[in-house]
């Protein structure tokens, strides 16, 4: 349904039929938050929510693009001969950028295209709505001009597209968990040698939940740069007792040593979070594979409990969510993203899930004075050429 409606749009803005479509997911980060910038490890999947693109070949080296999500920019329309990123922040900058490294790298673009986009990720949200555009364009490209990119080298070209040209100092996790996506599976990813391992997840008879505060991450950023100046503050002090390189080279073994180190209180519960995360982490791929969901229920507790107090980046929103969802009955719930606002995920028995987001729903909206959104989430696979 989705697919027709594009394509009608598609058809009356160009006057012709596209002759391809593409899929590219977002994805949330299931265990192994602010750990990646640590030397931790991630937990990412590709979800089965994400952005569509129906696309056409032109003749000439113009591209016109237009998306369902900001019909009120209209058609937009550039040349390959001239992609300045817009300072207003529009979308297409992410399509431009995509174009700008694979144009740097040698790769040959010899035409324009025809493009409309539309994402059913919620912006702001933490849900890598920006790194699906990226991955997207990058298996749009990939067809189109037979460039045979590898899904490591899409996952580059996204990260290189928002360091580079949009600016953004992001790490590697969102076009890794989405370029190398695969349906039941999450990757554990070591962010630093990129070196990757898919690990089932088989849910049972359980339903992974997203849970948007509807609050846009307007401390995320700030607050980010504050705990990693601590962490690599804490880190150059440990350097100096331990022979480490990373903050998680250390054990949750060690901690009791290091409190007699006398180390500043705060910069103390930065080092237990990182530390414990990045082993709750380790613990979660061992309960998958023995199919212990209701362990790793419980990580994601613990993982909420040390991102509140530990590391403080939740705020009244999300821990107003997953507290509630605890309370309807969720085996697990935890913040996922950089906090502040965005997103939570919860475990919830999939036959009582409607008197779940019920119950959540409301408790959250009389208790923060407006609505949660809630999104039900299938583990996906990759960019994908739909037709």
């Amino acid at each position: 349904m989705l697919l027709n409606s594009l394509t009608s749009t598609f058809k009356n803005i160009f006057n012709e039929p596209p002759s391809a479509s593409f899929f590219a997911p977002g994805r949330v980060n299931l265990i192994g938050e602010h750990i990646d910038y640590n030397g931790g490890l991630v937990f990412p999947c590709a979800i089965t929510k994400g952005t569509y693109a129906v696309v056409s070949k032109r003749a000439d080296s113009t591209f016109k693009l237009y998306s369902e999500n900001f019909r009120d920019l209209g058609i937009i329309e550039f040349d390959l001969d001239n992609l300045p990123l817009n300072a207003s922040g529009e979308w297409t900058n992410y399509v431009k950028g995509v174009l700008s490294i694979l144009i740097e790298k040698g790769y040959r673009i010899p035409f324009g295209l025809n493009i409309v986009v539309y994402g059913d990720l919620p912006n702001g949200a933490g849900l890598s709505s920006s790194a699906s555009l990226e991955l997207l364009m990058c298996k749009v490209f990939d067809t189109f001009y037979n460039l045979k990119l590898t899904p490591t080298d899409m996952a580059l070209i996204g990260k290189q597209t928002e360091n580079d040209y949009i600016g953004v100092s992001s790490g590697i996790m969102d076009q890794f968990a989405i370029a190398l996506g695969k349906k039941g599976s999450a990757l554990l990813l070591n962010c630093n040698s990129q070196e990757y391992e898919y690990v089932p997840f088989d849910m049972q008879d359980y339903q992974l939940v997203i849970m948007n505060t509807n609050k846009r991450r307007e401390l995320a950023d700030s607050k980010y740069n504050e705990r990693f100046n601590e962490c690599q503050t804490v880190l150059e002090q440990l350097k100096l007792h331990y022979p480490i390189t990373y903050l998680c080279n250390l054990k949750e073994s060690q901690l009791a040593e290091i409190s007699k180190l006398n180390l500043d209180p705060i910069l103390m519960k930065r080092l237990r979070h990182v530390i414990t995360e990045n082993e709750r982490v380790l613990m979660s791929t061992k309960y998958l594979a023995n199919n212990d969901i209701i362990g790793f229920g419980k990580l994601l507790n613990a993982s909420h409990h040390s991102l509140q107090h530990d590391y403080e980046v939740t705020g009244i929103e999300l821990d107003t969510l997953v507290h509630a969802a605890l309370d309807a009955g969720a085996i697990g719930a935890r913040m996922t993203g950089a906090g502040f606002g965005g997103c939570a995920i919860s475990l919830v028995q999939t036959s009582k899930m409607d008197t779940f987001i019920q119950k959540v729903g409301a408790h959250y909206e009389k208790t923060i004075g407006y609505a949660a959104s809630f999104y039900n989430a299938t583990i996906g696979d990759g960019p994908i050429q739909l037709a």
